[in-house]
This record gives C-alpha cells, sequence and structure tokens, in this order.
C-alpha cells in the first residue's frame, strides 16, 4: 500500500504543479517595473504578462490592456506563450493518462503490466509537460535580464539600489625614507 500511496502523493503534487503552471500563464505579473518621476503622486508599477500589460498607479487605480495583436508581439513573447500553452495541454493529457495507471483506480485492473505502462507515460508526458514549461520561464526570464542590461533602457525602468557611493581610499603622502625606523 505504500507503493500506491507514493503514486498518489506523487499525482497530487503534479496535479497542483499544473493549477500552479495554469495560474502563472494567466497572471500579468511576469515583468514588472516602476516608474516614480519627481513626484511620488505620479508613481507607477507596471505589470507585463504573456497575455496582458496592466499599470497601477499610486492612487490605486489598476488599469489593463490585452495585447491587441499576436503578430505585434516579439519572437521570445510568442515563443514563451507557445510552450506555456503547450505544457498546460501536456500536462492535462497526462493527467488522463496517469488517472487510467494509478494502483488505486478500478481501470485496466486485470492487467498489471499495462497499468504500470499507463502510470508511467504519465509520469513521462509530466517531465516533458513540466520541461516545456521551465524553457518558457527560464526563455522569458533571460529576456527580462537582457532588457535591463541593455544601455538602451531608460535609467527610470531600473530598478536601482540606494547603496551610498564608494569612496576612494585617501592617497598616502609621499614618503621621503626617513619614515623606517
Amino acid at each position: 500500500m505504500a507503493n500506491a500511496g507514493l503514486q498518489l502523493l506523487g499525482f497530487i503534487l503534479a496535479f497542483l504543479g499544473w493549477i500552479g503552471a495554469i495560474v502563472s500563464t494567466a497572471l500579468p505579473q511576469w515583468k514588472i517595473y516602476s516608474y516614480a518621476g519627481d513626484n511620488i503622486v505620479t508613481a507607477q508599477a507596471i505589470y507585463e504578462g504573456l497575455w496582458m500589460s496592466c499599470v497601477s498607479q499610486s492612487t490605486g487605480q489598476i488599469q489593463c490592456k490585452v495585447f491587441d495583436s499576436l503578430l505585434n508581439l516579439n519572437s521570445t513573447l510568442q515563443a514563451t506563450r507557445a510552450l506555456m500553452v503547450i505544457g498546460i495541454l501536456l500536462g492535462l493529457l497526462a493527467i488522463c493518462v496517469a488517472t487510467v495507471g494509478m494502483k488505486c483506480m478500478k481501470c485496466m485492473e486485470d492487467d498489471e503490466v499495462q497499468k504500470m505502462r499507463m502510470a508511467v507515460i504519465g509520469g513521462v508526458i509530466f517531465l516533458i509537460a513540466g520541461l516545456a514549461l521551465l524553457v518558457a520561464t527560464a526563455w522569458y526570464g533571460n529576456r527580462i535580464v537582457q532588457e535591463f542590461y541593455d544601455p538602451m533602457t531608460p535609467v527610470n525602468a531600473r530598478k536601482t539600489t540606494s547603496y551610498p557611493t564608494p569612496r576612494p581610499y585617501p592617497k598616502p603622502a609621499p614618503s621621503s625614507g626617513k619614515d623606517y625606523v
């Protein structure tokens, strides 16, 4: 029974990961940057996701706009969208296949070898779906980092740290050689 319990635990964790993938694909917080300007009253936080862009103002007002055209988007965003949707669809397929192969289900109960193969195939599909989701998020994150370090990106769109500026050490006065003991 411990093997069936581990199988059920693995299925529940994979299912929760699939739900997390759906939620993260839909949310607009993939890229966040802020602009304060000269006045704190005009501060804005800009959120960009795979499907929409939102602006949150310091007054509490939030406005979201869905991306109009697929052709107007850059290739990284299009590829990330495609990989996320493929990962979610593969996750749905994996849920169906793995459910049939689980030991706690009555389907294919008479053929244990086929049932075990279905469980393994479902697990492999879960792994492929997870790999597609991982590649999509890493690719999009890489693009954000490249844009951050791009010299053409406005400084206002970057979050800078407020560390004090480093002060150089004072230069020692040249010695005349008589200072030695």
